[in-house]
């Protein structure tokens, strides 16, 4: 194929993904225009071949007139990769560092936002269990992703996930083990029901949506690294009005407050592991 022709094969796809991206957005308000645009080249290209179409056209098309489709392509376009107590260094300093810091509230809210499979919200239940915060505490796990909150709402995963699970919460402190939160059977991994008894789970956009509490402490991690720039600042200004003076903001190890507008509205707290403070800014 020659540059002339692949030159315009592109443009045609970067058409269709624009009007793809719009459609969703118009037809059923799940906003991807924004996100960073090779990450979801890269994915409708897997949709559009896993699915069977030649075209992204072809697929718009069906999306549009089928809404059975609709989760099987939000699959594909948010990411849902996670594992209990990633980085563990990063829960080990919430531990350490943030916890003596919540004691001295009676209540408190957490938000985890992108949820994804809930991986990231028991390993926040856990710890506050293991360290007494769990029954004044109530956390909010928002994602965009309707199959992925029902998987973190039934707290079922592969049995051969379990193992990476308990290294990952010894390395975080652990004070228990973390067999004592889950039963086995048929290859997989329940984890008990009182875990969720604190929880409220929920469909929540951070493109389009407002906010919805005032927290002490939210953790968004390895979600705004697929956003580009402006929706970054949006969203971080969504977390800075949703924190309480005082409270914490969790990223992930590749995002960062730099490059934000609302970066005055921050202190490092624990720099090497993407923890902030509110200020009073």
């Amino acid at each position: 194929m020659d540059a002339t022709l692949t030159g315009s094969v592109e443009l045609v796809e970067d058409i269709e993904i624009r009007l793809l991206l719009e459609a969703l957005y118009v037809r059923y308000h799940y906003d991807f225009r924004n996100y960073a645009m090779a990450s979801v080249k890269r994915r409708l290209r897997q949709a559009r071949d896993q699915m069977g179409f030649v075209t992204i056209s072809a697929l718009q098309e069906r999306v549009l007139h089928d809404e059975t489709m609709l989760p099987r392509l939000l699959g594909y376009l948010t990411v849902q990769v996670s594992e209990m107590f990633r980085d563990p260094s990063y829960f080990l300093a919430i531990r350490e560092q943030v916890v003596p810091h919540l004691r001295t509230y009676p209540s408190l809210k957490i938000w985890i936002a992108g949820c994804s499979g809930g991986e990231e919200l028991y390993s926040f239940v856990i710890l506050f269990r293991e360290e007494g915060l769990e029954d004044r505490t109530i956390f909010y796990a928002t994602d965009i992703n309707q199959d992925a909150l029902q998987i973190a709402e039934t707290g079922v995963y592969d049995l051969d996930r379990i193992k990476l699970f308990t290294e990952n919460h010894r390395k975080s402190g652990g004070k228990s083990s973390l067999s004592d939160y889950y039963k086995t059977g048929y290859g997989h991994a329940a984890f008990d029901k009182t875990l969720r008894r604190h929880v409220v789970f929920s469909d929540h956009s951070l493109v389009t949506d407002a906010v919805f509490g005032e927290m002490n402490v939210i953790s968004c991690r390895n979600v705004m690294i697929y956003f580009d720039r402006p929706l970054q600042d949006r969203a971080i200004g969504l977390f800075k009005d949703s924190l309480m003076r005082k409270g914490f903001l969790g990223l992930g190890a590749k995002e960062s407050l730099r490059f934000s507008s609302h970066a005055n509205g921050f202190s490092d707290f624990v720099r090497e592991e993407k923890i902030y403070q509110r200020t009073s800014l």
